[in-house]
This record gives C-alpha cells, structure tokens and sequence, in this order.
C-alpha cells in the first residue's frame, strides 16, 4: 500500500479515535489497526477494522430517525434530539448520506479509500 494512502488513514484513523462520539468498538479496531501497519497481521486487521467502520457509521436517515425518537430524545435530551434531527434534515437535503460527526466523518474518509485498503 502507498505511504500516502497509510499516512491518511492513519490522520483519520488518530481523528476517529479522538472523537468524542467514537464507539469503543470502533476505537479498538482502531487501535488494532494502528498496531498492524506494517506487520504480517496488517491485511486481517484492515478487513476487521472496515467491516467495524462499515457496521459504526450512522446512515443518515438511521441517525434522524434516532434523534426523532423516544430513545434519542432519552440520550440526547428534547431539545438536543430536536437540533440534531433538523441539522441531520438539513445536511441530508445538501447530499449527505451519514451522520457527520467528527468519528462518522472520520470513518466517511476512511471508507473512501476502502478498495484501496483492501487491494481490490
């Protein structure tokens, strides 16, 4: 894999981490993946890290219809659910197809160069 290729999944991968919205899952695939660049584990590791990225990002429709929720009203309190509904409403309208906080951006990027991660 080209180093560029690993130096920007590597950026994205530190920003997923860091991300305060970031499941613990996808945190230790993370951290896995981290940890095997450059080994012989590298290749299973980077097909675990992307089946965790594929199954953690929030569609965008799946986070307004959680934010419109009873539970979402529950996680995020009424009015926070509220803003998140119609902010998810308004992105959406512009083309987004997930959730755009700071680790689904992350996981977003790094998806892009999912083929090239893979070797496809």
């Amino acid at each position: 894999m080209k180093k560029e290729i690993v130096d920007y999944v590597t950026e994205k991968t530190n920003e997923l981490i860091n991300a305060s919205s970031c499941s613990k899952e996808a945190k230790a695939a993370a951290e896995a993946w981290l940890a095997a660049v450059g080994t012989e584990r590298e290749a299973e590791e980077t097909k675990k890290y992307i089946e965790e990225l594929e199954a953690d990002i929030m569609p965008i429709d799946g986070l307004i219809a959680f934010a419109e929720s009873a539970h979402g009203a529950e996680v995020f309190g009424a009015d926070m659910a509220k803003n998140i509904a119609e902010h998810a409403k308004e992105i959406q309208k512009a083309g987004a197809k997930y959730c755009d906080c700071p680790a689904c951006a992350a996981v977003e990027a790094i998806l892009e160069k999912k083929e090239i991660l893979l070797g496809e």
